[in-house]
């Protein structure tokens, strides 16, 4: 490389990393202005999600901007301002409420929804400004829309020993094309394959909804050892929503994604429980539950390399050949040679939040007893990212933004050109 063009990258990186850092967008432009205008709080190092009568913690997302974070609990969604004072919920839910990720294009809040009984797969979509009160109904409120997810429905539903029956939720079974048990992490970030949706060179990348299957444990079989992501262009998405209505489950949504995408892991336990795209370093963090296949390490925390574009390959262990586009892992932290899997042992499969600096919230999940009844905990705690192995992340020990990263301790790539248009993008 020239060493004035080696010069011009360098010294776009550094403004990248350093608007990062301080959460806006350099200045200059009217957009640039108007985000120094309404500059992101400060965060605490914890914020307490509170204790209810529920499901465990699912996911967490923050609105940094307007000072909330939301809490999924299985079967209700939690919001409170930054220090952990409840200010509005949303009951109701029958079905699992998972992974949650906040939308900077529309400041609304997406996680995944599974009706399995039903054959139903939703993406729900919260308006966090209509939360204002503690326990509005999911269903007759109107805070929350849902759109079908069609694609998920198929695999889920596909019966792979053709023998005529669905077999249902249960992992004891061929059925369930990759081994699919619906749907959990959810995240916002640019494409996997950039090369048609654009950006790069200061332009902003389009951001699409990344979504990851569950998937069974099942040792039995080798048709399983994939995380599956699927990525939605939502900007048009308006025309799919409708209410949630648990009695008469819709369908309305889009007949397939805009790109469909597998990652070598080994199989695990439900798959990629969180789900979240990191713009300080352009990489995609992924928090399992551990798998239980002997052949592989089985870590709890994969990285897919986001400098690297997805390559047509063949999908391994499928009864039939099939390809499809692959997604690589980062080749830094621990090493399984014999599979040729990398990753890490972490915590963040109750919760992961990248805040784009070095510093992740990750969630602590527990149990208390309040008069005699067993109540859920979620506890957002701030890390900061090291890459050390096993365990890459260490706690934050102080408030506000001091304590982000320094880029040499990332185990990634400094971000490239293309990934400087969003790098200050904030969830």
């Amino acid at each position: 490389m020239r060493p004035q063009i080696r010069g011009l990258l360098t010294a776009l990186l550094t403004t990248a990393v350093v608007a990062a850092g301080a959460g806006t967008a350099s200045a200059g432009t009217t957009a640039d202005r108007t985000a120094d205008r309404v500059r992101p709080r400060a965060l605490p190092t914890t914020v307490d999600g509170g204790a209810w009568k529920s499901g465990h913690v699912q996911g967490m997302a923050v609105d940094r901007r307007k000072g909330f974070m939301y809490f999924s609990f299985t079967n209700l969604l939690v919001k409170t301002d930054l220090s952990g004072r409840p200010v509005g919920s949303v009951t109701g839910f029958t079905g699992h409420l998972g992974d949650l990720d906040l939308n900077t294009a529309d400041g609304r809040v997406y996680g995944s929804l599974e009706y399995k009984a039903a054959k139903a797969f939703y993406i729900a979509i919260f308006d966090g400004d209509r939360i204002t009160r503690m326990d509005m109904d999911a269903e007759t409120t109107g805070v929350v829309s849902t759109v079908h997810l069609e694609e998920v429905v198929d695999d889920y539903t596909a019966d792979m020993d053709g023998d005529g029956v669905f077999d249902g939720d249960t992992a004891r079974t061929a059925d369930h094309r990759y081994g699919c048990s619906g749907i959990d992490g959810v995240a916002f970030g640019p494409a996997f394959d950039d090369r048609r949706w654009g950006g790069g060179y200061g332009r902003p990348r389009q951001q699409l909804l990344t979504v990851a299957y569950g998937v069974y444990a099942n040792t039995s079989r080798q048709d399983n050892d994939n995380q599956v992501l699927l990525q939605y262009d939502i900007r048009r998405w308006k025309r799919y929503e409708r209410p949630l209505t648990e009695a008469d489950p819709h369908t309305s949504g889009p007949a397939s994604p805009d790109g469909k995408y597998f990652s070598y892991t080994g199989n695990t336990t439900y798959g990629v429980q969180n789900l979240d795209y990191d713009a300080y370093s352009g990489n995609w963090l992924l928090a399992a539950y551990k798998g239980t296949k002997p052949g592989f390490p089985n870590y709890s925390l994969f990285v897919v390399d986001g400098s690297r574009r997805p390559v047509p390959g063949p999908v391994a262990g499928q009864p039939e050949p099939e390809r499809g586009m692959l997604l690589p892992l980062l080749a830094r932290g621990l090493h399984h040679p014999e599979s040729g899997t990398y990753g890490w042992e972490s915590t963040g499969q109750y919760g992961l939040v990248s805040l784009d600096d070095g510093r992740f919230y990750l969630a602590e999940a527990g149990t208390v007893v309040e008069d005699g009844v067993t109540k859920q905990t979620g506890k957002a705690v701030m890390n900061r990212w090291t890459g050390e192995v096993p365990t890459p992340f260490t706690p934050v020990v102080t408030d506000d933004t001091d304590d982000s990263a320094d880029p040499s301790d990332y185990p990634g790539h400094m971000p490239h050109p293309g990934h400087i248009g969003h790098i200050g993008h904030l969830h």
